[in-house]
């Protein structure tokens, strides 16, 4: 699914027109970036919450040479589905 049809679903949904829904929907996103290049965390209840989340630097390998390679550390964005979520994608897949 793209940005696209979920703009196409939430609209055919609460009736309104797909520019609106395309600046709430960018809108959301630009919520959820800003807070968490601040370093911040959004909990979104029954549905999960997006964190930021520190890797240390490590040595890697690299498997055609088999020569270490530095890996600098960084922050990356995180998503963890809540429980509830969870439970429900697992139902609908069995």
């Amino acid at each position: 699914m793209t940005k696209a049809d979920i703009i196409d679903q939430i609209s055919a949904g609460t009736g309104l027109t797909k520019l609106e829904t395309e600046a709430v929907v960018n809108g959301f996103m630009t919520v959820i970036k800003a807070e968490l290049v601040n370093g911040g965390r959004i909990d979104l209840r029954g549905f999960g919450s997006f964190t930021v989340q520190h890797r240390a630097a490590r040595t890697a390998r690299n498997p055609r040479t088999n020569t270490p390679v530095p890996v600098a550390a960084s922050n990356i964005p995180s998503f963890k589905p809540s429980k509830e979520f969870r439970k429900e994608v697992d139902e609908a897949m069995d």
